[in-house]
């Protein structure tokens, strides 16, 4: 009913899309024992990962800094009556500082009013009143009034339209305006296979911006069916967020654009599309990350009797596109693109989707969340481990700049689509190369505090692996760098999950030189119920002028564990997200090494482990 108010919060708890197609939920099934299951069924929840209070959660969404409280807010599409999706909400959490999180019991949000009846979707956070007056919070969402949506089917009308809803209170209540809906549907003049999840921002380099540098664009996710997927752009008047202007669409880049390995299939349509703008301090590029539906699928590879994991999930991928807004567009048109492709490359590789972002204004940077999904279970063994789905930890992504490259491993710079090439000058046999810097954000070494800590340094990686401590815990961080020599055919981590350390029990974290290829192997299990496929990445390493020496940069990883999930950053610029669905809690190791010919390689080692640096019992 518009205009009502959501019922809001009792009290507060403190924390301890797998999307189908949109229709109505699945009924639960009751299982009481599994083979390969956990020995109980909060072994596999995470600790310090933001989840649900319980049931089936995916998008991120209305998430922002609110200068009135001094909080961050974070809201989740979160079904608060099942394990399954459906009866689309949006779940609350504040924080201070993205690590700690208190999580309201209710949602803030639920399917009532007759626009938004059959879901509540995902959208983003403005922390002014819909005047544009600070000391507010105002939530713009998709409000969906008919099910089923999904990019293969006809597209209905009126099922998705834009609404707001207003707090107060710090985010406590929220209130539906009068106006709701906003926007009624997608431009007229398209067919599209879907429209919805708003982002509003800023855009340096947007069509209205050198006349009127604040200006704010709203971006609402989709695609033209026959044609592309993009992003719909309106400008959005920041007296009045109700009032939105049609521009046109954000690319034309034809259906299942792949260039490369490096860039991943841009799919059919879009869903959480959000521009950024972003700086290495000097020059900046234009970014949108999106989630890509409809993805050609692959049958993937197979090793060892094992098949990659991507193979066994959704088509769809979690990308990101550096954009150049075009010059020679007809201003008066709303059917000509209004930006085109530049370079592209992944944001995760793994079970990682719907990621949102928002500009930090307390540390200046653009920071990132992502839905880490359920989807290498079987529905049996997810509805007995009582939730579905969870949040990443929080990204810091900005432009990379590598300076006075010659080379990268094996590679010609420009077969790299993930990177913007551009020559120095003639003669000089060197590259600035751009790209996408991914990160964890700094805020995170809190959760080290407590944690017991251990360290190598300097150590030769050849036919013996080097054994650290036994880890005690399934909270885990380890931050290590290798020097990787030419001869080097496999180097990395190994995390066993028994005492005998044999390969079939191990979490692998490797990189192979020759096809520049990050791979996560992850144990071995009996049963056909958890996709155990391997995780991989493209991956190289560049080579830069130094003093009149070539010099190629160290492997740096970055991995974190928190009892089934497990985020592994490589170099700033690769991510891997997956899960461990093992059904015990031991570890051993870490063991770190070096697989490679010794003997032309002048008797040093294919690989050093300059630093390593873990720490056991992670956590809030």
């Amino acid at each position: 009913m518009s205009g009502s108010k959501t019922a809001g919060m009792n009290e507060p708890v403190q924390k301890s899309r797998q999307k189908p197609t949109r229709s109505e939920s699945h009924d639960l099934i009751d299982i009481t024992h599994h083979k390969n299951a956990p020995r109980n069924p909060t072994q596999w929840r995470p600790s310090y990962h933001f989840i649900a209070p319980t049931g089936w959660m995916n998008d991120p969404c209305g998430i922002g800094y609110d200068p009135a409280t001094g909080l961050y807010h974070l809201s989740f599409q979160w079904n608060p009556h099942g394990n399954d999706w459906g009866n689309m909400s949006w779940g609350h959490a504040t924080s201070p500082d993205l690590i700690s999180w208190t999580t309201y019991k209710d949602p803030i949000l639920t399917p009532t009013a007759d626009y938004d009846c059959r879901g509540v979707f995902t959208g983003c956070l403005r922390s002014t009143d819909i005047s544009g007056n600070p000391g507010s919070l105002t939530a713009i969402y998709t409000s969906v009034s008919n099910l089923p949506l999904h990019y293969t089917l006809p597209y209905v009308i009126g099922s998705e339209s834009l609404s707001i809803a207003v707090s107060q209170d710090g985010g406590i209540t929220w209130e539906r305006q009068d106006c709701n809906p906003i926007i009624a549907g997608p431009p007229e003049q398209f067919t599209v296979t879907g429209w919805r999840d708003p982002c509003i921002t800023t855009w340096a380099e947007g069509p209205l911006s050198k006349d009127a540098p604040a200006t704010l664009y709203g971006f609402i996710s989709g695609g033209i069916v026959g044609k592309t997927p993009t992003a719909f752009v309106y400008t959005v008047d920041p007296n009045d967020l109700r009032k939105w202007e049609f521009l046109g669409p954000l690319v034309d880049v034809g259906l299942n654009l792949r260039l490369s390995r490096w860039s991943g299939d841009f799919g059919a349509n879009w869903e959480v599309a959000n521009m950024m703008t972003l700086s290495d301090g000097r020059v900046s590029r234009d970014f949108v990350i999106m989630g890509a539906e409809g993805c050609l699928s692959s049958e993937g590879t197979i090793k060892d009797g094992v098949r990659e994991a991507g193979s066994k999930r959704e088509p769809r991928g979690q990308l990101w596109m550096s954009i150049k807004a075009s010059e020679k567009r007809d201003s008066n048109s709303t059917d000509e693109a209004l930006a085109s492709y530049a370079f592209s490359g992944f944001l995760d590789h793994g079970c990682y989707y719907a990621a949102n972002s928002f500009w930090d204004v307390q540390t200046s940077q653009q920071i990132v969340f992502g839905w880490i999904t359920e989807e290498d279970l079987s529905d049996s063994l997810r509805h007995r481990q009582g939730f579905s789905g969870l949040t990443s930890l929080p990204r810091v992504v900005k432009l990379m700049t590598l300076n006075n490259v010659t080379k990268a491993r094996n590679s010609s710079l420009s077969s790299i689509t993930s990177i913007e090439g551009v020559p120095d000058a003639p003669g000089t046999g060197t590259s600035t190369v751009h790209t996408m810097r991914i990160t964890p954000d700094s805020r995170l070494s809190r959760l080290r505090e407590g944690a017991q800590k251990s360290q190598l340094v300097d150590v030769p990686l050849s036919t013996t692996p080097k054994v650290m401590t036994a880890l005690q815990s399934t909270r885990w961080e380890i931050e290590a760098e290798f020097s990787v020599g030419q001869a080097c055919a496999r180097v990395g981590i190994k995390i066993p999950h028994t005492s005998d350390s044999q390969d079939q029990n191990c979490t692998t974290l490797s990189w192979i030189p020759d096809s520049e290829t990050f791979i996560i192997h992850r144990p071995h299990l009996d049963n056909a119920e958890v996709n155990q496929g391997f995780e991989t990445a493209p991956h190289t390493l560049f080579t830069f002028l130094k003093e009149g020496q070539e010099i190629e940069e160290t492997l740096r990883v970055r991995a974190f564990f928190d009892a089934s999930v497990l985020e592994v950053f490589v170099n700033d610029r690769t991510v891997i997200s997956t899960r461990i669905y093992y059904p015990d809690d031991h570890s051993s190791g870490p063991i770190f090494f070096a697989e490679g010919d010794t003997t032309n390689n002048d008797g040093r080692p294919p690989a050093t482990l300059l630093k390593a640096d873990i720490w056991d019992g992670i956590g809030v």
